[in-house]
């Protein structure tokens, strides 16, 4: 269990590192990174499954694929209503 958590939060990690540098050029810093990293794993992981790909099976190259497709879309709905709200 502990082992599980751990690679989550590694695999968010990366992941969310990995899409902040393709959306924005820059880290969101470590904490930000794996909250859209694992969140983004969630988000990719429904994605995949729903177009009928596979969606993430471990700690592997492919599930941080998955996680990094997921953070991306999640970033860019981040910052679109983020930039937004601090326009008003």
């Amino acid at each position: 269990m502990l082992m599980g958590i751990i690679s989550w939060i590694i695999l968010g990690l990366l992941a969310g590192f990995v899409a902040s540098k393709v959306v924005t050029g820059q880290s969101q810093g470590v904490a930000l990174d794996i909250v859209f990293g694992v969140v983004g794993a969630l988000i990719g992981g429904w994605l995949f499954n729903a177009l009928g790909a596979v969606r993430a099976t471990g700690f592997n190259f492919w599930s941080l694929f998955v996680a990094v497709i997921g953070a991306v879309v999640l970033l860019v709905i981040w910052h679109a209503v983020r930039g937004r709200l601090s326009r008003t």
